[in-house]
């Protein structure tokens, strides 16, 4: 069987329906698949391919006065290395926010936006405060806002004015939901005020010193539909932790109880995980994509930078 024909079949037999091949960036050739999964060796590794990913695609945008590229983002112990490493390309020179607008993914409401566990407080002190950004173009819900929906409302207004998303990245929890799209979402959803379910107020007590009063109890979110409608999405999953839920999202079907499997569904759709988020794949499905490898890399290598542009 030919290497071409072998893409073009499901991945590896499993059943999942995953095409190989890939979109390179810049490239008059174009290999259109469903979803790609990128396996690197550990969380640093996938954290840098994630990174060269985005760092590429506002590169070859060629962001500029009135050509804004819109980039989606999340929060979280998962994105952390990707921030720390595009924050190193920044500071290297061969990246710019300047024209580069955000839409963070969820807040929390009746958090104090100073608050140290908000998402206003992590995305500023892990990642805007030491880029180029410009805080009128970094938006992120306001879970203090006087009339919530209406905030929501307003947020999915800022993206489809922004021209909609270039690339939404994303994190994943252990139960393969995706922002505050927990299970048993419509996997339709739009911004909105979501009840956060116990099992996720538990979770985070201990970010609030263990006390379940201190912990919000509700939440603003993008939906799994507004993340759906970005040109391209980018899933983060790292650690054993997640393995179930990266199983269920690329092995089984589309299921409302585990959001992230909507996005088997989006055109262009990449998973970035590291070994042990393997762990419950099938064999034959990790030595497919990892056979794909060296097609994957033509999408971060190499890396671009715009000073090349800027020359």
């Amino acid at each position: 069987m030919s290497r071409e024909s072998a893409r073009a079949r499901p991945c590896g037999g499993c059943g999942c329906g995953v095409g190989g091949g890939a979109r390179i960036p810049g490239e008059s050739k174009t290999f259109t698949i469903a979803m790609r999964l990128v396996i690197l060796e550990d969380y640093d590794k996938a954290s840098e391919w994630a990174a060269k990913y985005i760092c590429n695609s506002i590169v070859q945008f060629k962001p500029g006065p009135g050509r804004y590229f819109t980039l989606g983002l999340p929060t979280g112990s998962t994105p952390a290395g990707c921030y720390k490493k595009l924050i190193e390309y920044y500071k290297n020179g061969d990246l710019s926010f300047k024209y580069v607008k955000t839409f963070n993914m969820d807040e929390y409401v009746a958090l104090p936006r100073d608050h140290p566990e908000s998402y206003h407080s992590y995305m500023w002190n892990t990642f805007f405060k030491h880029i180029d950004i410009d805080p009128k173009n970094a938006h992120i819900l306001d879970g203090n806002a006087p009339d919530l929906q209406a905030e929501c409302d307003a947020f999915e207004r800022k993206i489809a004015e922004a021209g909609g998303i270039e690339l939404f990245v994303g994190g994943i929890g252990p139960d393969g939901h995706i922002a505050f799209n927990e299970p048993g979402s419509s996997l339709v959803s739009r911004t909105r005020v979501k009840t956060l379910a116990k099992e996720t107020i538990l979770a985070n007590a201990r970010f609030f010193d263990g006390d379940l009063s201190k912990v919000p109890t509700m939440a603003l979110t993008v939906g799994v539909g507004t993340v759906m409608d970005a040109k391209e999405v980018m899933i983060l999953i790292t650690g054993a932790h997640k393995a179930f839920a990266l199983y269920k999202a690329i092995e089984e079907g589309v299921n409302h109880m585990w959001t992230v499997s909507a996005f088997q569904q989006h055109p262009h759709t990449t998973f970035v995980c590291d070994d042990d988020a393997t762990l419950e794949l099938k064999v034959k499905t990790v030595k497919y994509f990892q056979g794909l490898m060296h097609v994957h890399n033509q999408l971060v290598e190499p890396l671009h930078s715009m000073k090349s542009y800027n020359d």
